[in-house]
């Protein structure tokens, strides 16, 4: 079971990115997918989920009108489109999964994780 992420990079302020994350599990759409992220010295932050059906989606309220998570059950992949990037998005990005339902913020709720992917916003 592996969780690969991919798609981050450097972006100017109000530019877009998209993460992509890939599961490789046969049972990817019982899972509950998350995106996390962290800064140097701080605490892993929850950005969105999305249930595993992709029916309901949470955000962080930093996020929320700018990010979307997104899945593909089909393709064992779940997405996070950013737009409107400020600096302070600046971190690295952690895909994620959790057997437990619900909006599932905590990251100790998680089971797996990807490797992260650094997201730098320049001013």
């Amino acid at each position: 079971v592996q969780l690969q992420a991919s798609g981050g990079g450097l972006v100017q302020a109000g530019g877009s990115l998209r993460l992509v994350c890939a599961f490789s599990t046969p049972t990817f759409s019982t899972y509950v997918m998350g995106w996390f992220r962290q800064g140097p010295g701080t605490k892993r932050d929850f950005v969105a989920s999305i249930s595993a059906s992709g029916g309901s989606t949470f955000y962080a309220e930093s996020v929320k009108g700018r990010f979307t998570i997104s899945r593909d059950n089909a393709k064992n992949t779940v997405y996070l489109q950013m737009n409107n990037l400020k600096t302070e998005d600046t971190d690295v990005y952690y895909c994620a999964a959790t057997g437990l339902i619900g909006p599932r913020i905590n990251y100790e709720e998680y089971n797996y994780w990807g490797q992260g992917t650094q997201v730098t916003v320049s001013s």
